[in-house]
């Protein structure tokens, strides 16, 4: 048995992943009617998306199979997300990749496999739409034309996923996406013992702003912080609006993280029309991450938003 080599961009493709939040979630008639369509047109015993963890493969639909998750490692999906053709099997008896592997030689007996992977909004292989029979057969252009076409409606599904882990207004992923993003990225950093920490931006006078210029102006304010914030942080690092005028951005691998970055966004700041620059005036807080003292993303926020406000009492007192 071969098992599936990990591809070149699997930190990134499991964030996309997590950051959809759709693992072990309920079935939805909205993928089903896919797999149910596709089991249909094809007539094969069984169909599903499959989405590949870490060291699992998850199916968020399925048609004719009991199981909802097998190993990575015995998988052909695994296989089939590391390119963008379709990965195809008319017999896996016959196949030196799969003839000894459990899922042939064992229930659910797969003999003929086909799996067009699905992509995350982002562009990262996330999973397949896949048929599988327990006969050997083949596929005819007109059928892998079909099965692009079904692919193509799941990706659309993940794409609305996706657009509500998003903020409308500074195109920054808001809180929810940030929590699954982060729950991902801090227990990587643990294991690998990279140093992590959270900087909580809450900016000032907004509700003035708001009250006395209106809420045009408001919302211009914050989508010209988050475009600073974007500017001024490293394409890695998780930018998130949090709330109403609250921002978090969680950086990794570096070990001065905060001051450098702080600097940078003033200056970008400084740089701004005079009018502009006199609305985006802003408090922050700084938390290290440590796996004992945070054991969920909330207790990193809360640490770093109350260093926002000890500073504030502080600068009262």
């Amino acid at each position: 048995m071969k098992k599936p080599a990990i591809p070149i961009d699997e930190a990134a493709r499991i964030s996309c992943l997590r950051a959809l939040q759709i693992l072990d979630t309920y079935p939805e008639d909205r993928f089903d009617r896919v797999t149910k369509l596709a089991k249909q047109i094809f007539n094969v015993d069984i169909c599903l998306i499959s989405l590949v963890d870490s060291h699992r493969q998850w199916f968020k639909s399925r048609q004719g199979l009991d199981a909802t998750e097998t190993r990575r490692d015995i998988s052909f999906c695994g296989h089939a997300i590391l390119d963008d053709a379709v990965f195809y099997v008319e017999d896996a008896a016959e196949d030196e990749r799969f003839h000894d592997n459990p899922l042939v030689t064992e229930d659910p007996d797969i003999r003929f496999y086909a799996g067009r992977p699905i992509r995350a909004p982002e562009g990262q292989r996330i999973g397949t739409l896949c048929l599988i029979d327990r006969a050997p057969r083949t596929l005819s252009e007109k059928e892998f034309e079909i099965l692009d076409d079904l692919a193509r409606m799941v990706e659309e599904e993940f794409v609305t996923l996706a657009q509500s882990s998003v903020d409308e207004l500074t195109q920054l992923i808001n809180r929810r996406g940030f929590f699954a993003v982060a729950s991902h990225v801090l227990p990587l950093c643990e294991r690998l013992g990279t140093v992590a920490a959270l900087l909580y931006f809450d900016l000032d006078d907004f509700a003035r702003i708001n009250d006395q210029h209106g809420h045009q102006v408001g919302d211009g304010v914050l989508a010209e912080f988050s475009r600073l914030l974007t500017r001024c942080f490293r394409s890695a690092d998780v930018i998130a609006r949090s709330g109403g005028d609250e921002f978090v951005v969680l950086v990794t691998n570096t070990t001065n993280q905060a001051a450098p970055a702080l600097k940078r966004l003033a200056a970008l700041r400084d740089e701004l029309p005079a009018e502009v620059q006199a609305h985006i005036n802003w408090s922050v807080g700084v938390a290290s991450f440590d796996a004992e003292r945070h054991a969920t993303v909330d207790a990193l926020i809360d640490d770093a938003a109350a260093a926002v406000a000890n500073a504030a009492m502080t600068a009262a007192g």
